[in-house]
């Protein structure tokens, strides 16, 4: 998985089709943001360590072995597994192997693991591939549907490329060959005509590739999801490429509370031990690392925010303030000067510097509204400041949640509400019925 360096820059199109109407998961609470991360290799395998995830507000594992022992104590601490190796496995890789799943991976290679998977209450879901071709989308599909039936008690867990899939010999014959299409928007399309999951799961690490890839990988998962009722799930970084370069807290807040404002309901951390690349949560010899403390405050804030944020659904998003920026050259959505969205008006900061506005619906169909927004103006933490967020409302009743709990608001001579919002700060807001 991952580990790929070059990207392409890819245009935009349309999205398509519904998933199945029920959600796959047993064990899994989906009502709530889960956060998950990769690797927990054997020499973490303690008790303590697995405890260390609790702590951290990890929610599950992916890309654990199927072991009695190290789940048992997932499920004495609450953590979720998704177990990898009980099925064939798949990887898309360079692409060489694109359009070859069918073949490779015939389903009776499924039902005879099936048969032989001995299940226990950890196991939350079960891994069939990572970074297909669309070229496999097709087959996927039907193992999805299989998996989905032959594991009752466990979600089929399939993870996308991101929008800079590239080969080691980037040029256009092999770039389609790995994504199977002529374009990202077209690759993430033809998945959700094929695969019917009730999520779209991606990975993107800002920090070994761009902003503007970032905003614009967002963009197009996040619409194909709302167009199709699907969830958006995440795969983001706490670990780094350069060995000699830590990502920072506030780093991790700009991961999180951007995808958030986009409307992700799990967010999935790389790497918790070895996986790729360097920097993890633990070490080699399972020692925690400078980024536990990290990554287990920036988790803590997300789940005091997490309750609030999945009673909504996201229904689009604003770039607000990107003037002057290069944030959006290539991205395929303009920026705005200020959100109105029929519930909240004139939404900016009193700065002017960027924003990243999600607006909101009631998921029950209820009244109420809510604006998820994150401060974008300093996404590589070199000069973290201080700015104030204003906007009106006609609604009465307004409330407001940051990592750290309830956020005051103020009221202006003007009636504009406002509200303190740092640098890689996120904030939900909430209004009533009328």
């Amino acid at each position: 998985m991952k580990k790929l360096l070059l990207f392409a820059a890819l245009l935009a199109g349309s999205m398509a089709c519904s998933p199945k109407s029920e959600a796959p998961a047993a064990r899994m609470d989906r009502s709530k943001l889960n956060i998950g991360t990769y690797h927990l290799r054997p020499y973490a395998c303690t008790e303590e360590n697995v405890k260390a995830l609790a702590d951290c507000n990890v929610d599950f594992v992916v890309c654990m072995q199927d072991d009695k022992q190290t789940l048992d104590l997932f499920q004495k601490y609450g953590v979720g597994a998704v177990v990898t190796g009980v099925l064939p496995g798949w990887w898309g890789g360079d692409g060489d192997r694109a359009g070859q799943l069918e073949t490779i991976n015939p389903m009776e290679k499924y039902e005879e693991a099936a048969a032989k998977f001995e299940d226990h209450p950890a196991i939350w879901g079960i891994d069939i591939g990572d970074e297909p071709s669309a070229l496999d989308f097709p087959y996927y599909g039907k193992v999805f549907t299989k998996v989905d039936e032959i594991f009752p008690n466990q979600f089929p867990y399939l993870n996308l490329y991101p929008n800079y899939a590239s080969v080691a010999v980037n040029n256009a014959e092999q770039t389609v060959n790995q994504l199977g299409t002529a374009t990202y928007e077209e690759h993430i399309q033809e998945y959700v005509k094929n695969v019917p999951s009730d999520y779209i799961c991606y990975d993107f690490y800002v920090y070994s590739c761009d902003v503007q890839h970032a905003y614009d990988n967002l963009r197009i998962v996040a619409d194909a999801c709302t167009s199709t009722n699907r969830s958006m799930w995440i795969v983001l970084q706490v670990n780094s490429l350069d060995p000699n370069v830590w990502t920072s807290e506030n780093q991790l807040r700009f991961q999180a509370w951007t995808a958030m404002a986009f409307g992700a309901e799990n967010i999935i951390w790389a790497c918790w031990t070895a996986g790729w690349w360097s920097n993890q949560v633990l070490d080699d010899k399972g020692q925690k690392t400078e980024q536990y403390a990290k990554l287990q405050k920036v988790n803590a804030e997300i789940k005091t925010v997490a309750d609030n944020y999945m009673k909504y659904r996201r229904v689009s998003t604003a770039f607000v303030g990107f003037e002057g920026t290069n944030w959006l050259e290539g991205v395929g959505q303009n920026g705005i000067d200020a959100l109105n969205d029929g519930v909240f008006e004139d939404v900016r900061m009193a700065d002017g510097s960027p924003v990243v506005a999600g607006s909101m619906v009631d998921r029950k169909g209820g009244k109420g509204a809510a604006l998820y927004v994150c401060s974008v103006d300093d996404p590589y933490d070199k000069a973290p400041a201080e700015h104030t967020l204003r906007f009106k409302t006609g609604r009465k009743k307004v409330t407001a949640t940051g990592g750290n709990g309830p956020v005051a608001l103020q009221k202006d001579s003007e009636g504009y509400w406002t509200l303190p919002l740092n640098s890689n700060e996120g904030v939900l807001i909430e209004v009533s019925a009328k």
